[in-house]
């Protein structure tokens, strides 16, 4: 397909945007030319060199996902799987004694980006800040990693804010079962450096898919002074930075104890709360002090529900912080990748916690993985089908048996739809997903790769644990083996796609 060409898509509903919201086009049509969207409505009257018609379907735009899984998730080990002091997760102090390692080669760091940028857009994202996970790291994120990983972005044609993750202290757990801090303030600076680098050499690379942005680790594994040249970073650079805070009691009280402060006023404090800032997850807080501190800073908080609602923590509600005047963006942090089940759970959620259904809608819930997205990362050109805004546009089949009868797409998606019931996906103008196959992916090889990696993944569990126990011990099925399961056979050797 031309990049240059004017391309035209029809379908049964078309999500536009009219300036202020967006409103649904019955039977509508969604024109755009090279990386620009130049028409949203019906009866376009100009020339168009090939028209797209979608059927049954809803035209929409794509999911800004601003805590996107770029790993191999591994939450799911720690699923029903008992106190995660012993499952080697975090690192020991014995591990942390012979020297933490990194678990993968340098190759197998960039096929989880690829694996999980896939899914990502399968899922109908189409812009994206990944987060992985340090804890199988000798480290932090590197420059050189990042700069591979934007290749990699490029080639599939996902929208990323990238930079490499950089902290100056990663926790462990201590022979007595409490938990230590382990600091190192020039490796902090250090990361930093090089994040500052990447922004510099990446910033509106591969014709502008590619964006830098200051990504920290966690706030309570980052010194004052790290956080504090982030902060000035952010205003030189004009950089979006991403805290990730108020997620653990844990957290909230280490911050306590070290700073002086809750997560937040700490926060301010190093004024850190800007509408630069980007802010996951918000649920433990001091109350409305700290809401206010958000809201008078202009900071964006980003809502993961589903990777909390596993352990049983919420965000106290949705709609009273989007009523105060918190932009809320959305993230999945977890698999699957998938932001319609979480509007879904996010929506569920939201009423069990406010106690009824008037406080927060399944529009709210959309508005935040679309409009609300685009305003963190300050892009009024992205989260809407509208003229001059980015051909960042999703199509989601409303066929499926799935969905019900059909009143209102928006609603059967949000109760009933799946991210895979995206079919096709436009980023910048390139068509990236047909027909529900991402280009250039050979699907069953990329799963193959990833469940022999994950294996990987799980035996370095061993080395962390207290006392290396065999890593086939560490993890708990929700079903009992019948069998011995240290005598079966890998399993990479098993075909999951069989």
């Amino acid at each position: 397909m031309n990049s240059a060409a004017r391309i035209g898509l029809k379908a049964s509903c078309v999500v536009g945007f009219d300036g202020q919201r967006h409103v649904l086009w019955r039977n509508g049509e969604v024109v755009f030319e090279g990386s620009r969207i130049v028409f949203v409505g019906r009866d376009y009257p100009g020339a168009v060199e090939q028209w797209i018609d979608y059927g049954n379907a809803l035209i929409g735009p794509g999911f800004i996902d601003l805590d996107a899984l770029g790993d191999l998730d591994s939450t799911v080990l720690t699923l029903d799987n008992g106190d995660e002091r012993h499952m080697g997760r975090m690192w020991s102090e014995q591990y942390l004694a012979t020297g933490p390692r990194e678990s993968y080669r340098f190759d197998e760091e960039l096929f989880k980006y690829r694996y999980a940028f896939t899914q990502l857009i399968r899922n109908g994202i189409t812009t994206a800040m990944p987060i992985t996970s340090m804890y199988y790291r000798e480290w932090a994120e590197t420059y050189d990693e990042f700069a591979a990983v934007a290749g990699v972005a490029a080639e599939l044609g996902l929208r990323t804010y990238l930079g490499p993750c950089y902290m100056s202290g990663m926790s462990y757990w201590r022979a007595d079962g409490a938990l230590g801090q382990h600091w190192d303030e020039a490796r902090g600076m250090a990361g930093l450096d090089a994040a500052e680098r990447f922004f510099h050499d990446f910033d509106g690379a591969h014709r502008g898919l590619i964006r830098g942005a200051l990504l920290p680790d966690r706030i309570q594994t980052c010194t004052p002074a790290l956080l504090q040249r982030t902060s000035a970073l952010s205003r030189e650079l004009n950089a979006p930075m991403r805290l990730h805070c108020c997620q653990s009691p844990s957290e909230y009280a280490m911050v306590r104890q070290l700073r002086g402060h809750s997560p937040l006023g700490w926060l301010q404090q190093l004024e850190l709360l800007g509408p630069r800032s980007l802010l996951p997850h918000g649920l433990y807080t001091s109350g409305a002090d700290d809401l206010q501190r958000v809201v008078d800073g202009g900071a964006s908080l980003v809502h993961c529900p589903v990777v909390f609602a596993r352990d049983g923590e919420a965000l106290n509600s949705f709609g009273r912080y989007r009523d105060l005047g918190i932009n809320l963006a959305l993230g999945t942090d977890t698999w699957p990748a998938d932001l319609l089940e979480n509007m879904r759970q996010g929506l569920n959620i939201a009423r069990l916690m406010e106690h009824g259904g008037e406080q927060t809608s399944a529009l709210d819930l959309y508005n935040a993985a679309t409009l609300g997205g685009a305003k963190a990362l300050g892009r009024d050109d992205l989260g809407r089908l509208a003229p001059g805004a980015k051909a960042d546009i999703t199509v989601f089949s409303l066929r499926g048996m799935h969905l019900g009868p059909l009143f209102d797409p928006l609603k059967n998606l949000v109760l009933a739809g799946r991210g895979d019931d995206c079919i096709a996906s436009y980023i910048d103008g390139r068509c990236v997903m047909h027909n529900g196959q991402v280009q250039g992916v050979d699907y069953p090889a990329l799963q193959r790769q990833g469940q022999r990696q994950f294996e990987k993944l799980m035996r370095s569990h061993s080395d962390r644990a207290f006392g290396q126990p065999d890593w086939k011990g560490l993890f708990k099925p929700a079903i009992p083996f019948a069998d011995d399961y240290s005598a079966q056979a890998p399993l990479s050797a098993i075909d999951p796609l069989l």
